[in-house]
Formats: C-alpha cells, sequence, structure tokens
C-alpha cells in the first residue's frame, strides 16, 4: 500500500485541492500548539525578570504613594505568583502578533483575493491599535487615576496597595483600552460586511456618545476620571472609524468590474428589434415591420380584449342607431350614406364625453370609411384630439 500524499499546504493560491476534514483538524492542532510554544519561548524569556517587570509595571501607583509608603503582599504567596502571572500575560501580548499569524494562515485560504486584500490590513492594524490601547492605558491614564485615588484618601488612612490586587486592576485597564482602540476596526467592517453605511454611523452619534460613557462606567474603576478618559478615546475613535470607512466605500466603489465591451468583430446594432406590441400577430415575430404609417389615422388598428368589451357597446349604440333610422326610413326617403356617417360623428362625440374612448374611436373609423370628405377631416380631427 503506497504511503498517503501530503495535503497542500493551507497558504496555496485559491483553486487548490480542498483538504479533508480531519487534515483540517490536524492542521489546526498544528497551528495551536505553535501558539503554545511562542508563548513559552516568550515566558521563558520574561521570568527571569519578572520582578523588574512588575517593578515598572507598578511604577505608576508608586509615584503618587506618599513617602515612606509601600506596595505590601497579604498572601503568602502573593511575591512569586503575583510576578510569575504578570510574566505570562505579558508573554501572551508580546506573542500576539505571531498567535493572530497563525490564526490568519489557518482561515486565509478559504477565503477569496478581494476578502484576503481587506482582511491582511485590518489584521495589522487591529494588532497596532491593541498596543496603542494599553499604551494610552500606562502612560495616560494610570497617573491620572492613581492622583486621583491618593488624592481622595480619608486622612488618618495609610495608602498600602496589595500586589495581587494591583495587577487585577491593571489588567482590566490594559483589555479595556485595547479593546476600545479596536473600534475603527469594527467600525470598517460592519460598513464591509454591507450591515451598516457610514452615513448611518454619522446619525447614530448622539447614541454612542452615551453608549461609550455607560461602557467607561462598566470597563473602568467607580470614578469619574477613568470613566471619562476611557469614554472620550472610543468616541474619538468612532468617528476615526467612519471616516476611514468612507474611503474604503469609496475604494470600493472604484474597483467593482465594469461590463467588458463588445468585442469589435460584433459591433453593437444602432436599432436593436424591439418586442412585438400585445396583440400583435404572432407570425411577425422576428420580421422587420414598416412602422411609418403607424401613426395614420385611417389605419384600422386590431382591438385587445379590454377593448372588446367596448366594441359591443359600440354595436349596440350602432343597432340603436339602424333602429331609429328604420322607423324614419318608413316615413321618408332613404337617406344618402353622408347622413349616417353624420349620425356616427355624432354618437362618438357623444362617447368621447362619456369617457368611452374606444367605442367613439370605432364609430370615427367607420365615418373615415363611408363619410364624405368633410366628415372623413373631421373624424381624423377628433382621432388626433384624442391621441394627443
Amino acid at each position: 500500500m503506497s504511503a498517503p500524499q501530503p495535503s497542500p499546504p493551507l497558504g496555496a493560491e485559491d483553486g487548490g485541492i480542498e483538504q479533508p476534514f480531519i487534515d483540517h483538524l490536524i492542521e489546526l492542532r498544528d497551528r495551536l500548539l505553535r501558539m503554545i510554544v511562542a508563548i513559552a519561548i516568550a515566558f521563558l524569556g520574561l521570568f527571569p525578570f519578572a520582578n523588574s517587570l512588575y517593578t515598572w509595571v507598578a511604577n505608576p501607583i508608586r509615584a503618587q504613594l506618599p513617602e515612606g509608603a509601600t506596595m505590601i503582599a497579604t498572601q503568602v504567596a502573593s511575591p512569586f505568583l503575583t510576578p510569575f502571572k504578570l510574566a505570562l500575560v505579558a508573554a501572551v501580548f508580546i506573542a500576539m502578533p505571531y498567535i493572530l499569524y497563525q490564526l490568519w494562515a489557518f482561515i486565509a485560504p478559504g477565503l477569496y483575493r478581494h476578502e484576503k486584500r481587506l482582511a491582511l490590513p485590518l489584521l495589522a492594524s487591529s494588532i497596532v491599535l491593541f498596543y496603542l490601547g494599553m499604551t494610552f492605558a500606562y502612560f495616560v491614564v494610570f497617573p491620572l487615576v492613581f492622583g486621583f485615588f491618593t488624592s481622595v484618601t480619608p486622612e488618618g488612612v495609610q495608602q498600602m496597595p496589595d500586589i495581587a490586587f494591583y495587577l487585577e486592576f491593571i489588567l482590566k485597564l490594559f483589555f479595556a483600552f485595547g479593546l476600545a482602540f479596536e473600534i475603527p476596526i469594527a467600525t470598517i467592517l460592519l460598513v464591509a460586511a454591507g450591515i451598516t453605511t457610514p452615513a448611518n454611523l454619522a446619525n447614530k452619534r448622539p447614541y454612542v456618545i452615551v453608549g461609550v460613557f455607560i461602557a467607561g462606567m462598566l470597563l473602568t474603576p467607580p470614578d469619574v476620571i477613568s470613566q471619562t478618559l476611557l469614554a472620550i478615546p472610543m468616541w474619538l475613535l468612532y468617528e476615526l472609524g467612519i471616516l476611514f470607512s468612507r474611503f474604503f466605500q469609496k475604494g470600493a466603489a472604484q474597483s467593482q468590474p465594469t461590463d467588458d465591451p463588445p468585442p469589435p468583430d460584433q459591433p453593437k446594432p444602432s436599432n436593436p428589434p424591439q418586442p412585438p406590441a400585445p396583440g400583435s400577430d404572432p407570425a411577425l415575430i422576428g420580421q422587420d415591420i414598416d412602422t411609418s404609417d403607424f401613426n395614420d389615422p385611417e389605419r384600422f388598428r386590431p382591438l385587445t380584449d379590454e377593448e372588446m368589451e367596448a366594441e359591443l357597446d359600440a354595436i349596440e349604440a350602432e343597432e340603436l342607431l339602424e333602429q331609429s333610422s328604420d322607423r324614419a326610413s318608413a316615413a321618408e326617403p332613404p337617406a344618402p350614406a353622408h347622413s349616417s356617417a353624420a349620425a356616427w360623428l355624432q354618437q362618438a362625440n357623444l362617447r368621447r364625453a362619456e369617457g368611452n374612448l374606444t367605442a367613439a374611436r370605432h364609430l370615427l373609423y367607420r365615418v373615415l370609411e363611408e363619410g364624405n370628405a368633410d366628415q372623413r377631416r373631421v373624424a381624423r380631427n377628433i382621432l388626433s384630439d384624442l391621441d394627443t
């Protein structure tokens, strides 16, 4: 039995052979193991300097402590476990670009080219923005927050923060500000997915301002300074996301493929064939039809189903007209043909006044067939008036 063929790499171009499900699981396992190895290597490099790293992280609060005050450890294992935990979290933060690269390498083969062109810059910018959020929290937020806490300490209370509680506090702030700085990326993704538009995002600005202050209240300690320092950057980042999403939308519209022009050997016809009108003869479909006499008032047009009912009314009117002419013929000599045409003109005007234009047209066509020159001229004028 021959050895199994190795599966194509996940980073291959589009059009490769689809892998079985078990191969995807094996690939995912390998990616996860690489992430764990990267975190372990970073941790091993940071652990010898864990105490120095904690001292550097604690500088913002140590600078605000009163003279002679120090941080304390209330638990037996805190002096060891707290720097250990900090080194592990710092290793994850340092290895984050490689971790995201492994995730990208796993899902990239399932994306289209245009999705790759969009996802790769967003992935890189999300990493940069997360680090910027942490930097903003350390250099801007921490001094102000700890200075506020120190200033409101009651008289007679010695401020001596616990090292374990302090680490949990700053990790929450690091995560909150790092996540808040991802707002532009989330905004661009919403616009790219077609869920919303930059105009709709701009219209919801008042609700967003209230929402960011609520989020600042929930994600930060219960003080106005930290809440405001988180809410204002979130709102500014939201505005930045709207701005970039507009540029993205314009670029996406310009990159849309246009219809290809017709080949040179197949010129576009100047007069494309028009579909036949309703009620026309099916035998004429596909043939060249002379439309020069369509506006001729003497040309009889075939009736549709709707016009057929009006035709019945016209026939009934004609029968009544014949009955009246029969009564008149019993006492008078036969009237010439132009007298019947005059009666049809009178009936046509009546039908026109009633709004029954189809019956009026039928009577006018009869006048054009059997009336004299003056009557035909009047009928043409009425037909022209009806057409306009």
